[in-house]
């Protein structure tokens, strides 16, 4: 097997360079990254209780709220396929833990 690199132009935000701007002097193409969080079942209830409980840990983990932008209930009728699909879109840079990395950079900076 190869593998083949993609090289692709981005600006700083991560986006092509060649995207066609909003038009509108207001409009913009938003930089904060968010990376959905997928949990998956037949019972909406439990997926729900899933999702509570990895957020809980989570935000435990981060030592402080996560940032959620939304939250997407979906569902997939394919045989075998549990049926609800429900994602918690999540800033992308708390689940790298950054703000975990941001405070010991300061801490150490302190001490």
């Amino acid at each position: 097997m190869s593998e083949e690199a993609i090289r692709l132009e981005l600006d700083d935000s991560g986006v092509s360079v060649d995207l066609p701007q909003p038009p509108g002097p207001h409009d913009q193409v938003q930089g904060v990254p968010y990376r959905p969080v997928e949990f998956r079942d037949d019972d909406l209830p439990t997926a729900l209780e899933r999702s509570a409980q990895w957020l809980r840990q989570a935000q435990d983990w981060l030592g402080e709220p996560i940032d959620v932008i939304a939250v997407h209930l979906d569902y997939d009728d394919r045989e075998g396929a549990p049926y609800y699909d429900l994602k918690l879109l999540c800033n992308e840079e708390d689940l790298a833990g950054a703000p975990i990395a941001l405070r010991r950079l300061q801490s150490d900076a302190v001490g």
